[in-house]
């Protein structure tokens, strides 16, 4: 009666060994199945992040999409700083003379929140970087932009396009750096054609020659950072004025008058602005002072 019961039990540890053999064996074979399909779920995750973003450039950053106000994030966290790849750029005109510099304008009491370029009426006019087109509109003969645009951009950063005389673009129209989205015009509060420029930061202008260089063509650098005023609650228009930081070089100005002025060396002014002592400065020119 024991050698059977013994028996019987030894066949029941063989099944059982078997068994738990077969078990580790499935579960073998379904771990690269398991990572295969996590895989599978996490491309699948990421494309659908991917095309989101596509339809809403900066998402991650703007609370809202709105085809209305130039200013419509009165309320957002502003980040205490952010950095912009500006690699994939397109200078938004090919002309290089600025007639207006970013800053407070004295004389105005206001402040000019972009940077002035002469073109001409039907000049073509690019978009800076890839994204949407978020607003086409016109605020009339005498007033504001005129006829305008305003992108956001898959970096961040928002640009509008002023006194423009036609647009080539629809409002929530995906376009790549390069495009051709309007033309030159002298529409709105306007004394001559030319292109007003601004780039923003959820709806805080920047100075866009911090970024981008109209005389030679290019950007300043590969990437820019924004930061955050100190004190500031994020809804002050001027953060990122750059007020102090550029000098518009008037008739008779010479590199030590303006060195002296902005208290800055002339080593420093050629360093900032790639030129040197004997290069000879032109009235409406915008030196880099800080």
């Amino acid at each position: 009666m024991n050698l059977n019961w013994i028996k019987t039990a030894m066949l029941a540890a063989t099944a059982m060994v078997s068994l738990n053999s077969f078990s580790q064996d499935l579960i073998a074979r379904q771990a690269p199945i398991d990572r295969k399909l996590k895989s599978v779920d996490s491309l699948a995750l990421q494309k659908q992040i991917r095309a989101e973003q596509s339809l809403y450039p900066g998402l991650d950053l703007y609370p809202t999409w709105d085809n209305e106000r130039v200013q419509a994030y009165s309320d957002a966290a502003v980040p205490e700083s952010y950095t912009f790849d500006l690699r994939n750029f397109c200078m938004p005109t090919t002309n290089t003379r600025i007639t207006d510099v970013f800053g407070y304008r004295p004389r105005r009491r206001r402040v000019h929140n972009g940077l002035d370029i002469k073109v001409y009426i039907g000049d073509t006019i690019r978009a800076a970087f890839d994204g949407k087109i978020r607003i086409v509109k016109n605020q009339g003969r005498r007033r504001g932009y005129g006829m305008y645009i305003v992108m956001r951009h898959d970096n961040g950063l928002e640009t509008v396009y002023g006194h423009l005389s036609k647009w080539l673009v629809e409002e929530n129209q995906l376009v790549k750096a390069g495009d051709p989205i309007a033309l030159g015009g002298n529409t709105g509060r306007s004394t001559g054609s030319h292109l007003h420029f601004e780039t923003r930061f959820l709806g805080i202008p920047i100075n866009p020659a911090l970024m981008f260089d109209f005389e030679k063509q290019d950007v300043v650098a590969d990437s820019y950072t924004f930061q955050k005023a100190k004190g500031s609650s994020g809804t002050s228009r001027n953060m990122a004025s750059g007020e102090g930081l550029f000098y518009k070089v008037k008739q008779g100005d010479t590199l030590g008058k303006i060195a002296a002025r902005q208290g800055v060396s002339i080593d420093r002014l050629c360093q900032l602005n790639r030129i040197t002592r004997k290069t000879i400065l032109r009235p409406g020119q915008v030196l880099r002072c800080s």
